[in-house]
């Protein structure tokens, strides 16, 4: 959208006409490991080249914010929504350590010259934004990835706290278990047991806190929802938001909207917020 002199809301408006090329919606397979992760790439209209938004989907993925991604397309960003390996039909067996490793592997692969030319990308100007166990993704990715220029966590998951509070407790763990299994549906090669197993044995090593220091850099923004029961605000929010800021991280935006853990009903909110934050930090030229 280069040179284009017009404005308008992409959260209620469809985009002016005569951008072109027109705005598409592409299915996309990115290999990792030997696994066609697949997606869905909303590249906006215009000759681009466009920034970019990943966004991690959380456990096991009912929640893939499409609605999110035609907002940011709207708007002026490519956003790309793909699944993990071993989940809703994706090969390959279904672990944390293979959500790090595919989220890794795709906010690689969009930079690619030959992805980022054939899509109207910007490689230089990339955002990870997750949902959930999307969010513990999305700043791990972006702690191990300079390159990321801004990270969001939506209710995020953090997976150190969750690792203290089944120590500590064995009714807490049990419920960690079933939930867990609960998910598993959609998902390959698992069980509720050998995810909170793996949980475990990273232990503090998964503790969000941690990544302070390699996020400090750069802007991040930390939403979380007030009636959230899967990642309570007072256990995997407010702790993590003491801590970037006391390191501190300089460009931290934060909130907590009285939502459930999906967003419900808060949806229009949640897009405006990340629309702003993205706006402040990777604008567009509409």
């Amino acid at each position: 959208m280069e040179g284009l002199q017009v404005t308008w809301d992409p959260i209620a408006n469809d985009p002016p006409p005569g951008l072109v090329p027109y705005a598409v919606n592409t299915p996309v397979a990115i290999d990792s490991s030997g696994h066609d992760l697949l997606g869905v790439l909303h590249t906006p209209g215009g000759p681009g080249p466009h920034p970019i938004v990943v966004l991690l989907h959380g456990i096991p993925g009912n929640e893939r914010n499409f609605d999110l991604a035609q907002a940011l397309s709207r708007a002026g960003y490519a956003a790309l929504v793909f699944h993990y390996r071993g989940s809703w039909g994706v090969g390959g067996t279904w672990s944390w350590g293979h959500v790090l490793e595919d989220s890794a592997r795709v906010v690689a692969a969009v930079r690619e010259a030959d992805f980022a030319a054939r899509h109207r990308l910007d490689p230089g100007r990339l955002a990870v934004i997750g949902h959930s166990l999307g969010g513990f993704a999305a700043l791990w990715t972006a702690a191990g990835d300079k390159e990321i220029a801004a990270i969001g966590s939506i209710a995020g998951f953090d997976f150190g706290a969750a690792t203290r509070a089944a120590a500590a407790d064995p009714a807490a763990r049990a419920a960690y278990v079933a939930g867990f299994e609960a998910s598993l549906l959609p998902l390959a090669g698992t069980s509720g047991e050998a995810l909170v197993a793996e949980m475990e044995a990273a232990g503090d090593d998964w503790e969000l806190a941690r990544l302070a220091g390699p996020l400090a850099d750069r802007p991040v923004l930390l939403l979380a929802g007030a009636r959230d029961e899967v990642a309570p605000p007072g256990t995997h929010h407010e702790p993590l938001v003491a801590a970037y800021r006391e390191h501190p991280v300089a460009a931290l935006e934060d909130g907590v909207l009285p939502t459930d853990h999906a967003w419900s009903d808060h949806r229009v909110a949640l897009a405006r917020t990340v629309l702003g934050f993205l706006d402040r930090h990777m604008p567009t030229a509409r």
